[in-house]
C-alpha cells in the first residue's frame, strides 16, 4: 500500500495533557504537507488551530475525553462549543459505566444527543474496547449503528490498551453499512497501519505513523 494512502487515512493526533501550542502548530504543518485526514487535538486549541491552518487541514477534537463519564449535557455543550470554534469532526467517548450497567438506552440517547449537536459534522464514537467484553463490543456496534453516528472508534489511547486487529474484524462484521471504522491507540508501524486498513478501518488515530512516514518521505526529498 502506498504511504500516501496510509497518510490520507490518518487523524494526526496529539492529545497529551502537556501538549503545547507550538506542538499543535507542528502537527498542523505536517497534516497540510502530508495530506492527512485531519489533526485530532484538545478542544482548547481548536479555535487557534482553525485560524492557523485555515481550510488546508480538517480539525478534529475530542468530547468527554478520556473517561466518558461526564453528563450528557456537558458533552453536548462541549460539542457545540467545539463546532463554534471551528471543529470539523468530533470524537466522543461513551459512558462506559452506563454500558456495563446495562443501560443501553442511556448510551444510545447520549450519542444521539451529541450527533444532533454535531449537525452535519462527522461524529466518531469511542467505545474503549480494552475495557469491554466481546458481547459489549457487539452491543456497541449495534448502538452506534442505530445512533446515526458516522464512525465507531476503538480507543482513547488513555484506557490501558489500543486498537487490535481482532477488534477491527469484529467491528467490520457487526456494524451497519453506513458506519465507518476508526482504529486508534498503539498504532506504531506502517505495517500495522496497512493491516488495520485492509481489515476495514477507514481512519487511523496515530501520531507515530505520521512521524515514520514523514522521516521516510524526507529522505526521498
Amino acid at each position: 500500500m502506498e504511504i500516501e494512502k496510509i497518510l490520507s487515512a490518518c487523524d494526526h493526533t496529539l492529545l497529551k495533557q502537556d501538549a503545547t501550542w507550538e506542538q499543535i502548530m507542528e502537527i498542523c504543518d505536517d497534516a497540510a504537507k502530508y495530506h492527512t485526514a485531519s489533526v485530532c487535538i484538545p478542544p482548547c486549541y481548536v479555535k487557534q488551530a482553525k485560524a492557523y491552518a485555515g481550510s488546508s487541514v480538517r480539525i478534529c477534537t475530542v468530547i468527554g475525553f478520556p473517561n466518558g463519564n461526564m453528563t450528557t449535557a456537558a458533552k453536548v455543550f462541549e460539542t457545540r462549543d467545539a463546532i463554534e470554534n471551528g471543529a470539523d469532526e468530533i470524537d466522543m467517548v461513551i459512558n462506559i459505566g452506563m454500558l456495563k450497567a446495562g443501560d443501553e438506552e442511556y448510551v444510545l440517547s447520549e450519542i444521539k444527543a451529541v450527533k444532533a449537536a454535531c449537525k452535519d459534522h462527522i461524529l466518531k464514537v469511542i467505545i474503549e474496547t480494552c475495557l469491554l467484553t466481546e458481547a459489549e463490543k457487539k452491543t456497541m456496534c449495534r448502538i452506534v449503528t442505530e445512533s446515526g453516528a458516522d464512525f465507531i472508534k476503538t480507543s482513547t489511547g488513555f484506557g490501558g490498551g489500543g486498537a487490535t486487529f481482532d477488534d477491527i474484524r469484529l467491528f467490520a462484521e457487526h456494524v451497519g453499512p453506513a458506519v465507518r471504522i476508526k482504529a486508534a491507540g498503539g498504532i506504531s508501524s506502517l505495517e500495522d497501519a496497512e493491516k488495520f486498513m485492509e481489515l476495514g478501518a477507514e481512519r487511523l488515530g496515530t501520531s507515530r505513523v505520521v512521524k515514520i512516514a514523514k522521516s521516510m518521505l524526507s529522505i526521498k526529498e
